[in-house]
């Protein structure tokens, strides 16, 4: 489904990937796990057009989408909840769902994907008309998952999801990762919590200082004695 060859990015003097080859198939997860500053969030504003590769190429189902804009990635299929959450702070619970589904004109659809993220965020239901800059960290990470979950991806970028999330949310997110999995979509996962995302996905790729050290099946990885002492604390 989605291919990274051979990319390399510069923040003018600095490399920051260099030469990464990756691919994604259709119905996995695969994560992507490293320390900070390895260029794991550069990887996927690369895949989402946010950068543009000095080298090397994106492809998405067969074509070549190096460098588009990044709306037309979202009409293509591709969804991103991006480190940070980024949710509209002045808007409500409500709204920043409608602005997931901002490229959507069936009102039908737009309720029915509504409806389902509060269904697995029940949480956000109980806080709909709220103010988004209101809610606690968990609750803006459920909502940028949901918010992300509205243009109906087949591909869902998630940025580090628990990353400063108290245990039991941390749990909620993961949970919710299998649901959206079950139900059809593919995800691509960055994350620092090396435990959880290698035991919530199917392969995995580690990267250091902007280049891939090692991939394989997570259960190898996880069970690999330099992951365990490099990032599961083992």
């Amino acid at each position: 489904m989605l291919t990274l060859e051979n990319i390399s990015v510069n923040y003018g003097a600095i490399k920051a990937l260099t030469s990464i080859s990756m691919h994604v198939e259709q119905g996995e997860v695969v994560t992507l796990i490293g320390a900070n500053g390895a260029g794991k969030t550069t990887t996927l504003r690369t895949i989402t057009g946010l950068l543009a590769p000095r080298e090397g190429r994106v492809t998405f189902e067969g074509d070549d989408i190096s460098g588009a804009p990044t709306h037309k990635l979202v009409a293509r299929g591709i969804s991103m909840s991006p480190e940070g959450r980024g949710v509209f702070a002045n808007l409500t619970v409500r709204e920043n769902l409608q602005m997931g589904a901002y490229l959507k004109k069936n009102r039908r659809e737009i309720a029915e994907d509504m409806e389902r993220g509060f269904k697995m965020f029940p949480r956000l239901e109980e806080r709909e008309s709220q103010k988004a800059g209101t809610l606690s960290g968990g609750e803006q990470q459920m909502l940028a998952m949901a918010r992300a979950l509205m243009s109906r991806p087949r591909l869902l970028l998630l940025d580090e999801p628990s990353l400063g999330l108290a245990p039991l949310v941390v749990h909620t997110i993961f949970e919710a990762i299998e649901e959206i999995r079950g139900k059809g979509t593919t995800i691509l996962l960055v994350e620092q919590n090396a435990h959880a995302a290698l035991g919530h996905s199917d392969r995995a790729y580690v990267l250091e200082t902007g280049r891939i050290v090692m991939e394989g099946p997570s259960k190898e990885l996880a069970a690999d004695p330099r992951i365990k002492e490099a990032y599961l604390g083992e």
